[in-house]
């Protein structure tokens, strides 16, 4: 396995300030509430809530998604999955919701904590964050606010790192070596 770190935490630090830069350009009166997307999603979302709120001296809703059952390859990628909590312990009718992931690659997973959205109500708009744009989109999905873009083959894996799942922040590049 070749492995190639891209971003190391101080650089993820920098990046995640930058990100908050962009939404409270986007919403100076911090009329918003995010949502992460399990796992990093969330712990991405958590930094961000708590630097809108320390800049806006406002106090931002936070909640989270697990879109495991909302999965159209569920069967194909998983025995046993590992089901995490949603929590939305707010009304998300008519908000402008900042929703929060490590990493885009196929939308597929968007789409999915879409869904869970959609079944607690409807946003007035729905905006997402990704700590890493890597490509190959099979549905139109995009990002509103990117850490990096990162160009990548199918063959290579884009590993988020956060410290409280993980250690340490980063961003690694991963590929299977050829025999």
């Amino acid at each position: 396995m070749y492995e190639k770190k891209l971003i190391d935490s101080e650089e993820f630090s920098r990046i995640i300030e930058r990100l908050v830069s962009e939404v409270i350009e986007r919403h100076p009166d911090g009329e918003i509430v995010i949502i992460g997307i399990h796992t990093r999603g969330v712990h991405i979302a958590q930094r961000v809530k708590r630097l809108i709120e320390e800049k806006l001296n406002k106090e931002i809703q936070l909640g989270t998604v697990d879109i495991t059952f909302y999965r159209d390859d569920l069967m194909k990628m998983y025995d046993q999955p590992e089901v995490k909590e949603t929590n939305i312990p707010f009304s998300v009718e008519d908000k402008n919701i900042i929703l929060v992931d490590d990493v885009i690659y196929t939308g597929r997973t968007v789409r999915c904590a879409i869904d869970v959205l959609m079944d607690y109500g409807r946003p007035k708009k729905v905006e997402l964050l990704v700590m890493v744009d890597r490509g190959h989109r099979e549905l139109p999905i995009h990002p509103d606010y990117v850490g990096r873009r990162i160009p990548t083959s199918k063959e290579e894996i884009v590993d988020v790192k956060v410290k409280e799942v993980d250690g340490e922040d980063g961003v690694v590049l991963k590929k299977m070596q050829n025999l």
